[in-house]
């Protein structure tokens, strides 16, 4: 189970943060915020770390992982952390001959196209990844209150880098065989919904405070689609999760249509990219679930007025909702400038106070 790091009777600790009680939809001294992709490549104390250092070596040595963790927390006032890794991390634990390439993304040698191919996933064990059990566990000593998520790839997101070889546009290839060779997408969704579980439990259990599933590109699934051949995988994945007890955040771009299903996936909280206003994510979304986001990260290229002004939109709207973290509609864009998310998170601070 996920260690208790409350300290004894003191009432403190991640499990009493304004970011975990909100996920529990529990009342908060004021909205919290924290930004995806806030640890990495707008950061320059970041791309000093990173120089010479290819992403994958990055995500396995733990001094590295802790330090590019904990370097958006030096700037920012956010309310959880987040844990500085990849989506295929366990994909390459496991023997997937895969690379990031800069400027491309995840790059796979033999994309899998059959029953073999599928067949050669198999199950993670903590073995596979003892950098990142080590480096969890020595986050959670230095956050202290401040509670780290854990997170995943989904299983949609991580088959279609498997079976088109690397980011696709379309996801032709990924479709076809969702619609044309169920039986075998079945097996690989199955695979990668038990490789995703397997890789949250090391997570969770070396104390990570919750866990965010990032189905990035599921919002290319219709509905009806989604809901006969991925939710059953991603909610097979958050009902493994429940029994540790802590938060689990659903988040996928371009979700809108599919925001009600994701729901029923399980999770505690649906995050929402920007496409959507928040209080028509509230009625979209099944009643029991918080809500995360929902900035465009391009305003934040906008003068510091227009800023403010969607971010108060965002909270008012948020407020309609039984539970809000405030994110961006999806990841930090690498030329932000830092200043800005640090004066965002100071407003979010500052305009939420109960």
């Amino acid at each position: 189970m996920a260690a208790d790091t409350t300290e004894p009777g003191t009432g403190r600790g991640p499990s009493q943060s304004a970011f975990i009680k909100a996920c529990r939809r529990e009342p908060v001294p004021h909205t919290p915020v924290w930004f995806m992709r806030q640890a990495g490549r707008s950061l320059p104390e970041y791309l000093r770390v990173r120089e010479g250092v290819q992403m994958l070596e990055a995500c396995a040595r733990p001094d590295m992982i802790v330090e590019i963790t904990l370097q958006p927390l030096r700037r920012y006032a956010v309310d959880a952390a987040i844990f500085f890794s990849d989506i295929v991390v366990p994909l390459k634990a496991i023997g997937v001959d895969l690379d990031i390439k800069p400027g491309v993304g995840p790059v796979i040698a033999d994309p899998i196209r059959d029953r073999a191919g599928a067949a050669a996933l198999r199950r993670l064990t903590p073995d596979d990844v003892p950098y990142v059990a080590e480096a969890v566990r020595a986050l959670v000593g230095e956050l202290g209150d401040t509670p780290l998520i854990g997170f995943a790839g989904g299983p949609f997101t991580l088959a279609s880098y498997l079976i088109e070889g690397g980011p696709s546009k379309n996801h032709d290839r990924t479709k076809a065989m969702m619609y044309g060779e169920p039986e075998l997408w079945a097996e690989l969704m199955g695979r990668l919904a038990d490789l995703t579980v397997d890789y949250l439990k090391v997570q969770i259990e070396a104390g990570a405070s919750a866990i965010q599933l990032f189905d990035s590109w599921v919002g290319a699934v219709a509905p009806e689609d989604y809901r006969a051949s991925v939710l059953p995988y991603a909610r097979r994945i958050f009902a493994a999760i429940e029994p540790y007890g802590v938060p689990r955040i659903h988040f996928g771009v371009g979700t809108g249509e599919l925001l009600g299903l994701m729901g029923e996936a399980g999770a505690d909280v649906v995050g929402v990219d920007w496409r959507v206003p928040l209080d028509e994510a509230v009625r979209r979304v099944e009643p029991g679930k918080a809500l995360q986001g929902n900035l465009d990260p391009a305003i934040l290229f906008a003068p510091w007025e227009v800023i403010e002004r969607r971010a108060r939109d965002v909270l008012d709207r948020g407020r309609t909702a039984e539970g809000h973290i405030f994110n961006l509609g999806h990841g930090v864009l690498p030329t932000t400038d830092p200043d800005r998310l640090a004066r965002l998170a100071d407003l979010v601070h500052e305009a939420s106070a109960r």
